[in-house]
């Protein structure tokens, strides 16, 4: 697999103000991490941002799009991701609300697990 592709460099450059974003391979795309935190991915040269119950609605009303896979034989999966229309990601400050939305979606994410591992111990 190559080390970077456009999108990943893009969405790199385009995610820079947050801090030190960095990208790590997976399943043939990649994860974007903030603090240790993945809050975006990447997969088919497409930018997905982390969405939870308090953002997930803003994405859809913007007109995003679900990161969705399919397994042989079973129905598409719907992850927790979602683009930001072509329009959101045409002027490069556009998608910094957006990431944001998406960071401390993930550290809500985060947190709910850390709190659910403490109470099983």
């Amino acid at each position: 697999m190559a080390k970077t592709s456009p999108a990943l460099d893009r969405a790199l450059g385009l995610l820079l103000p947050l801090g030190d974003v960095r990208s790590r391979a997976m399943f043939g795309g990649w994860g974007l991490y903030l603090d240790g935190v993945m809050f975006a991915l990447i997969a088919y040269e497409t930018l997905y941002l982390k969405v939870d119950a308090e953002t997930k609605q803003a994405f859809a009303a913007a007109g995003g799009q679900p990161f969705e896979y399919e397994r042989e034989g079973r129905k598409p999966v719907e992850m927790s991701y979602w683009t930001l229309p072509d329009e959101h990601m045409a002027d490069p400050g556009t998608p910094l609300p957006w990431a944001e939305r998406a960071v401390a979606a993930a550290r809500r994410n985060a947190a709910k697990k850390r709190k659910r591992a403490k109470s099983r111990s």
